[in-house]
C-alpha cells in the first residue's frame, strides 16, 4: 500500500479510478508531468555502482532537468565531501549510499520529497541529519510524503500523519 501510493504520486503508477491531482497535474491523463517536480527516494537507490558519489548525483540531477548548482552544498551537507566525492558508488555502505540518493534531493530541491522507509540502512548520527534535512526542505517551501514502519523515527518529522492498512485509510491525526 504506501510503496505504491509513493509510486502513484511519482507518475510511476497507474491511476485506474477515481482521481488524482499532484501538485496540480491529473496523474490519470498524464502521469508523467507531474515527474520533474517530484523527487523520490524508494527502497534501492538507482545509483550506478561504477561511476562516483559526485557523478551518480550531477548525473541524477541533470537528468532530472534541475540545475547543478546545489551539487556541491548538498554533498557536503550530506556527509560527502573529501575522497567520499570520487569514490565508486558500488564501494560505499547501504547507509552511503543512502547519504548519495538523499544528496540528489538536496540537490535537485524538487517540489514534492516522497520517501519511502528513509531512515533505513541510516545509523543514528545520519537519521538525525535526514531529520534536519527534511524540516529544511518543508521550511523551503517543499512538501514532504514520508511512508514509515518505524513511528519513533517519522513522527517527530510529521505535521499530519495517515495511516494505511489494507490499502485503506484506518486513522487521520494533525
Amino acid at each position: 500500500g504506501k510503496t505504491s501510493v509513493l509510486r502513484a504520486c511519482a507518475g510511476l503508477l497507474s491511476i485506474t479510478g477515481g482521481e488524482a491531482m499532484v501538485l496540480g497535474h491529473d496523474l490519470r491523463r498524464h502521469p508523467s508531468s507531474v515527474r520533474r517536480h517530484v523527487g523520490m527516494l524508494g527502497h534501492a537507490a538507482a545509483l550506478y555502482d561504477e561511476l562516483s558519489v559526485v557523478e551518480n548525483v550531477r548525473f541524477a540531477v541533470r537528468a532530472s532537468g534541475a540545475g547543478v548548482d546545489g551539487i556541491d552544498g548538498a554533498l557536503d551537507r550530506l556527509g560527502l565531501a573529501g575522497r567520499l566525492r570520487r569514490t565508486a558508488v558500488g564501494r560505499l555502505s547501504a547507509g552511503q549510499r543512502r547519504r548519495v540518493a538523499l544528496a540528489v534531493l538536496v540537490a535537485r530541491r524538487p517540489a514534492l520529497w516522497l520517501l519511502d522507509e528513509p531512515h533505513a540502512a541510516l545509523d543514528a548520527e545520519a537519521r538525525a541529519l535526514l531529520g534536519d534535512v527534511v524540516t529544511e526542505a518543508v521550511s523551503g517551501g517543499a512538501t514532504v510524503l514520508l511512508a514509515s514502519h518505524e513511528p519513533q523515527a517519522s513522527l517527530p518529522l510529521a505535521d499530519r500523519v495517515v495511516s494505511l492498512a489494507g490499502g485503506r485509510v484506518v486513522g487521520e491525526r494533525s
